[in-house]
């Protein structure tokens, strides 16, 4: 056999590249409400920015450092009901983003609209891929909500009714933190994100690989610990997905949802007539993200 010795150095090379796990960094644009608007309304003409004036029950405490991590400063944006004379339940919010961008801006309308309705709500700013691979930002989330149940006095927060919310890989990491038992969350609401990156509906994704450290096949590992549907039993929360009509997005909710209702756990489903994904992000979506977002906590919560 004859071995041609430059190609035999890029296959050692690309062997090498992908047994320790490094991907290439995707091509990612800034994801941000406003820019994501721009982009549906080319093919929605309907549509509208999201426009919603301050509660006036409601108070903002911004930037609060909940951890400093190696320099780094961990913030969080915390939207509570103005009236202390009773507890509140508690939400912590995750922002999407292929768990590369994002921030926790994203969640500031929605957040302000579920703590004038009577919640207690983080918006959890994390350590995206470029900054540190998984399992670091589920890590931060899970301090987030220690951070938040250390301080309920301060933000009358009932401690013992925590729930989860995340939109695309935001969604898929709140789930996340949702099905781990230690944990203790008590309803978990996934806006259009997997909730299985091996599951047969699950699609390769670029994003995925970069931030769990190499492709499915160099580092299946991590794929399988970052996925929640292996984690449900019978100590899972009560769950609502809200999805676009993307298939891909839904990978593994229908197996989540069947072994949900095989230990009596509340689930419900609902899917927006043509929607995009990011469909959160505009009028009417929003309103109607929120609508049933708040209907079903109000169920499993209160």
């Amino acid at each position: 056999m004859i071995f041609n010795r430059k190609h035999t150095y890029i296959s050692i090379f690309l062997m090498g590249t992908m047994a320790f796990g490094q991907v290439k960094r995707p091509n990612a644009t800034p994801y941000t409400n406003e820019i994501t608007f721009e982009k549906l309304k080319k093919k929605h003409l309907f549509i509208t920015p999201i426009d919603r004036p301050f509660p006036q029950n409601i108070i903002i405490d911004k930037d609060v450092e909940y951890k400093n991590i190696n320099g780094i400063s961990l913030k969080a944006d915390i939207y509570y009901p103005k009236d202390p004379s009773k507890k509140y339940p508690g939400i912590a919010m995750v922002h999407g983003g292929g768990w590369i961008s994002g921030s926790k801006e994203n969640e500031k309308y929605m957040a302000m609209e579920l703590a004038s309705k009577g919640y207690v709500v983080i918006a959890i700013g994390y350590r995206l891929a470029d900054v540190a691979k998984f399992p670091a930002g589920v890590e931060d989330l899970e301090t987030g909500i220690q951070w938040l149940k250390k301080n309920h006095k301060k933000y009358a927060l009932d401690k013992k009714k925590i729930a989860v919310y995340g939109e695309s890989a935001g969604a898929q990491m709140a789930t996340l933190v949702g099905v781990k038992s230690n944990n203790k969350i008590k309803a978990i609401i996934n806006v259009d994100g997997i909730v299985s990156f091996i599951h047969p509906e699950a699609e390769e994704s670029t994003y995925a690989a970069y931030w769990l450290n190499g492709d499915r096949n160099v580092n299946l590992k991590n794929w399988t610990a970052a996925s929640p549907l292996e984690y449900v039993n019978k100590n899972t929360p009560p769950t609502l997905f809200i999805n676009s009509s993307h298939p891909r997005f839904h990978a593994g909710r229908d197996d989540m949802m069947k072994k949900l209702r095989q230990y009596n756990i509340p689930t419900e489903f609902y899917e927006i007539k043509d929607s995009p994904h990011s469909f959160w992000s505009a009028e009417p979506w929003f309103t109607e993200t929120l609508n049933l977002t708040v209907a079903f906590l109000n169920k499993v919560l209160k």
